[in-house]
């Protein structure tokens, strides 16, 4: 075969649909939709709580602040609940989420980035979890942007086996609650994550303000932090990605950082980092708003070396 016809082929397979992740996004999409016919209050406050402790405690307080970027640490034993918590949002295992993330900043909103609104609003969102391999390189190829969780055998055996922890969930609350429970703790409520998730790679790239000049199209959502726990003020995140406290005001509302917080009160978090604003910052939204013009704050570099 020539070397254009190799090229050629692997364009191709770049971007095929995967269908094996097609499919499930399309069932889960359906059954929560259906989910609506089949209330259940019961269904409701289960699947209330399971968004908060997969979308909050597991994707924002570990996935994102504690694997991704180091923002502060915890004892062993609870980084592994944490990761569990997050295999419950349907979004990968441990290493391919920080491997994925780790690429995003250091080529964040440039060729190489996995999910930059520059390829389109929608790829951004979720194309590019259907097209190609992004979703489904194996631990080894991405073991070189995540060395800390690869050298950790619970962490590759997870990566492999991410849905063994939503698999045992729906089967126990099909046998305990029934099955409008499932369709609205496990189905909607999946679904509901994953949409605001993805929200953050798209409408935090493409729309909001901006406090820090970064070399990226980042911006502060007020909506997508309300929808996502936190994970809005992207802005913010991007200027300073190893600080745990994205809502760096009093009126950027923080729901992952208040969690934080109160670990590090009980003892349970310690060197948490935290990024620091100007006093006039602090004190006034309008001042927040004055400093959203990029010219005005430069921010630090995004890419942290030593996790990549």
């Amino acid at each position: 075969m020539e070397l254009g016809d190799l090229r050629a082929a692997k364009l191709e397979e770049d971007h095929s649909i995967n269908w094996v992740t097609a499919s499930v996004m399309v069932i889960f999409h359906v059954l929560a939709v259906a989910a609506f016919f089949f209330f259940t209050w019961k269904g409701l406050f289960i699947a209330a709580f399971l968004w908060w402790l997969s979308a909050s405690v597991g994707i924002g307080m570990g996935y994102h602040r504690l694997l991704t970027h180091r923002g502060y640490k915890v004892p062993r034993w609870f980084e592994y609940f944490l990761t569990i918590c997050a295999t419950l949002a349907l979004e990968g295992g441990p290493i391919f989420w920080v491997a994925t993330h780790r690429i995003h900043h250091q080529y964040s909103d440039r060729e190489g980035d996995p999910h930059s609104p520059i390829d389109g609003t929608w790829w951004a969102h979720m194309g590019w979890i259907l097209v190609g391999k992004s979703m489904h390189h194996d631990t080894s190829t991405l073991a070189h942007y995540v060395p800390d969780l690869a050298k950790d055998k619970f962490y590759v055996w997870l990566t492999k086996y991410h849905y063994v922890p939503l698999t045992v969930l729906g089967l126990t609350l099909l046998a305990v609650a029934g099955w409008p429970v499932v369709l609205w703790a496990i189905f909607l409520r999946t679904v509901v994550g994953l949409q605001t998730t993805w929200l953050v790679n798209s409408a935090t790239h493409s729309w909001g303000t901006r406090r820090y000049t970064t070399r990226d199209l980042s911006t502060n959502s007020w909506w997508v932090a309300l929808l996502t726990w936190g994970e809005g003020w992207h802005n913010n995140h991007h200027a300073h990605p190893t600080s745990a406290r994205h809502g760096l005001t009093w009126y950027e509302v923080d729901f992952n950082w208040y969690g934080i917080w109160l670990m590090r009160k009980l003892g349970i978090a310690r060197n948490v980092r935290v990024a620091d604003l100007p006093v006039a910052e602090r004190q006034a939204p309008e001042a927040a708003e004055i400093s959203s013009r990029p010219e005005l704050v430069s921010a630090p570099p995004q890419v942290q070396p030593d996790l990549l």
